[in-house]
């Protein structure tokens, strides 16, 4: 039996609290709120903390959903299963209900948040590659306050975030910048299981042209210059299916698969083009930009 080694416990009654034990305790503690992913890292021993802080009870503070005109904000300890449901968010960024709907099973999204997923920091998980188009924002707090960081140095790599031990993530916002659309497109072994690869774009566009435009991988180990540089081919251009074909080349490119039991590096590189050349595809069509899709 797989059993975790012996710690601490302790519910949090409010964020100054929870961010008052993470400073007491220091990096012997663990912030715990689905534990989806944490308890099976400590079943394993792959993670050993001394303090687990409970912050399920932070609801109030940490689990909301808010529209205002310039942004959506989205609270830590939103779950997957309220991110899937919001009929709003879905109309405003539709890619988060794409990729909801590939998440795990019903028994994670009902207990798993928004913040567990992006301060695990795996490289395979879908809401990074998500917030990542979307230019996100997460916004720490800390016993010297609140930080925001962008979304790309938020992520200092695999497993790795910028989130000091004594500072808890509260929030994660999402600019809203005009006419766009998003999609994500992921391929799996099984339901439920960790991508394979997938991608996540996010187009905007004015007068039949493409303004912005953001792509994202998971799993693949994007380099986010060369992706930044799909950008760059795509801005200013008409939407159309060579535009988006040459952007599929280009993220195959811009990754660096392992071969590992999920499939070999030349396969996973192959569906990198395929399917940011489809999450384009979809995008574009919720836009209306164009007519073959």
């Amino acid at each position: 039996m797989q059993v975790p080694g012996p710690f601490e416990y302790e519910r949090a009654t409010g964020v100054d609290h929870a961010v008052e034990l993470l400073d007491r305790h220091g990096e012997g503690a663990r912030v715990v709120a689905g534990g989806h992913s944490l308890l099976p890292m400590m079943k394993l021993r792959l993670a050993n903390p001394e303090y687990l802080i409970d912050i399920n009870d932070l609801a109030d503070e940490l689990d909301h959903i808010v529209f205002e005109p310039g942004s959506v904000r989205l609270g830590a300890l939103v779950r997957h299963r309220r991110l899937l449901e919001s009929d709003e968010l879905a109309e405003i960024f539709p890619i988060f209900r794409d990729a909801e709907r590939v998440i795990a099973d019903p028994v994670v999204r009902n207990r798993g948040t928004l913040g567990g997923s992006l301060c695990q920091a795996d490289p395979a998980e879908d809401l990074s590659t998500v917030c990542a188009v979307l230019g996100a924002t997460c916004v720490v707090r800390g016993p010297g306050g609140v930080r925001e960081l962008d979304f790309h140095d938020f992520h200092l790599g695999p497993y790795e975030t910028a989130v000091a031990p004594n500072e808890l993530l509260v929030e994660v916002r999402l600019p809203r910048k005009g006419t766009g659309a998003s999609a994500y497109e992921k391929v799996e072994r099984r339901t439920g299981d960790w991508a394979v690869a997938a991608a996540g774009v996010a187009l905007w566009t004015s007068g039949g042209r493409i303004t912005d435009a953001r792509v994202g991988l998971t799993a693949v180990r994007g380099d986010d210059e060369a992706l930044s540089a799909i950008t760059d081919l795509l801005r200013g251009a008409p939407p159309s299916d060579d535009l988006f074909r040459e952007a599929g080349a280009a993220a195959a490119r811009a990754c660096d698969p392992e071969t590992d039991q999920r499939g070999t590096a030349a396969y996973k590189r192959h569906l990198a083009s395929e399917l940011t050349v489809r999450a384009l595809r979809r995008a574009a069509e919720r836009l209306g930009a164009t007519e073959r899709v």
